[in-house]
C-alpha cells in the first residue's frame, strides 16, 4: 500500500468506544495505565515501537509506520500482515509464542525501521517495502549481534575466570555481567542525539498506548497527559530475560568456553519464551499490591529508553496507531494477549 501524507494536528477519536478499557480499571497511583486482560471481553490490542522521526503501530493484521519527513508532513505506510507468525495455532501456544513477539521486534521492526530512515532523510522513493530483502538481511544481523553481545559474550567472559564457581554463583555473575552491558549499551547510546529523539518517539508510542487502554480520546492534548512508562515494553522484556536466564543456566554450572557458548544458544528458545509468558502474566496483574515491587524494576529500566515527547511526536503516534484501528475486524489476538508495546 503506498504512502499518504498528512499535515495539521490529529483528529480526536472518542474514548470509551468498544475495545477500550473503561477509565475506572486503571490502578489509581499507578504510574502506568495498563489494560486487566478480560476487562473488555473483547477489547482490540496494539503493540508498537518507535522508529526514526516515527512511530510504528501493529495489531494482528496491519501494521502502520508514520514518519515525519523533512518538509514535516507524517508519511504513512500501512500493509497487512498475513503470516501466521501472528495468527492461527503459534499465538495460541505458551512458550513458543514467546518466539512470535522475538520476531515481531526484530524482524518487522528493524524493516519499519530502515523504511522511516529513507522517509525521514527525504528519500521516500527509495524506500520500499517493509519485506525487502535488505530488510530480511538487517533483521537477521541483528539477531545474531544481539545473541553474540547479550548471550554469549557475558558467558564467555565469566568462563575465563581462573577460579571456580558454584553452578548458582556461576550462573549469577554472569547475569550481572549480561545486566551491565544492557544498562550500559542503553545508557551510553542516549547519549547519541539521534538516539534521544528515537527515545522520545518511545515515550509518544507508550503515551498513545497508555491513552488507548484507558479509554482517553485520541487527542495531542489527552495522550501527553498519560505516562511513558508501560508494562509490556520490549525494554522490560529484556531485564526480564537477564533475571530468567539466570534461573535457566544455573543448573547447567561450569561448562567448557565451547559448551558454554552453544549452551546459551540452545536455551535462548526456552529464555525467551519463560520472559514472554511473564511479561504477559505481569501486565494482567499489574494493578495488584503484590505485582507492583515485582514490575518496579522494569519500570525504571524503561527510564533509560523513554523521554518526554513533544506535541508533534505525539501527532505522529496518534496517527500511527489510528491507521490500526481503521481495520476494527478481529483485532484481537488469538489467544486474547496484547501486544507487545516495545
Amino acid at each position: 500500500m503506498g504512502a499518504e501524507r498528512y499535515g495539521g494536528q490529529a483528529v480526536s477519536v472518542g474514548g470509551n468506544r468498544k475495545g477500550h478499557a473503561p477509565k475506572g480499571l486503571a490502578p489509581r497511583g499507578c504510574p502506568y495505565t495498563p489494560l486487566p486482560w478480560g476487562a473488555n471481553g473483547g477489547a482490540d490490542r496494539y503493540g508498537g515501537q518507535a522508529v526514526i522521526e516515527g512511530v510504528m503501530m501493529r495489531s494482528t493484521r496491519r501494521v502502520a509506520v508514520a514518519v515525519r519527513n523533512p518538509q514535516g508532513e507524517i508519511v504513512l505506510r500501512t500493509e497487512p500482515l498475513q503470516s501466521a507468525i501472528y495468527r492461527g495455532a503459534i499465538p495460541r501456544i505458551p512458550l513458543v509464542r514467546g518466539l512470535t513477539m522475538l520476531w515481531d521486534a526484530l524482524g518487522l521492526g528493524i524493516r519499519a525501521l530502515m523504511w522511516s530512515a529513507d522517509v525521514a532523510l527525504g528519500e521516500e522513493e527509495k524506500a520500499g517495502a517493509f519485506g525487502s530483502a535488505m530488510g530480511w538481511v538487517s533483521g537477521l544481523l541483528g539477531v545474531a549481534l544481539g545473541v553474540g553481545l547479550f548471550m554469549v559474550l557475558p558467558s564467555l567472559l565469566v568462563g575465563l575466570l581462573p577460579v571456580p564457581l558454584s553452578p548458582l554463583a556461576d550462573s549469577l555473575l554472569e547475569g550481572l555481567v549480561r545486566l551491565l552491558l544492557l544498562v550500559g549499551y542503553i545508557w551510553g547510546i542516549g547519549f547519541l542525539p539521534d538516539i534521544r529523539r528515537v527515545f522520545a518517539y518511545h515515550g509518544a508510542e507508550h503515551k498513545a498506548i497508555n491513552a488507548y487502554e484507558a479509554g482517553t480520546p485520541l487527542t495531542v492534548e489527552a495522550v501527553q497527559a498519560h505516562s511513558t512508562a508501560h508494562t509490556r515494553c520490549g525494554t522490560s522484556f529484556l531485564l526480564t530475560v537477564v533475571v530468567i536466564s539466570v534461573l535457566v543456566l544455573a543448573p547447567l554450572g561450569q561448562l567448557p568456553l565451547l559448551w558454554r557458548a552453544v549452551s546459551r544458544i540452545l536455551a535462548i528458545p526456552l529464555i525467551i519464551g519463560l520472559a514472554y509468558e511473564w511479561m504477559q502474566f505481569s501486565a494482567r496483574f499489574a494493578d495488584r499490591p503484590w505485582m507492583r515491587p515485582l514490575v518496579g524494576p522494569n519500570l525504571a529500566l524503561q527510564r533509560l529508553t523513554t523521554r518526554p515527547p513533544d506535541d508533534g511526536m505525539v501527532e505522529v503516534a496518534i496517527r500511527a496507531l489510528k491507521a490500526v484501528m481503521e481495520d476494527t475486524t478481529s483485532q484481537e489476538a488469538p489467544d486474547g494477549t496484547p501486544g507487545t508495546v516495545l
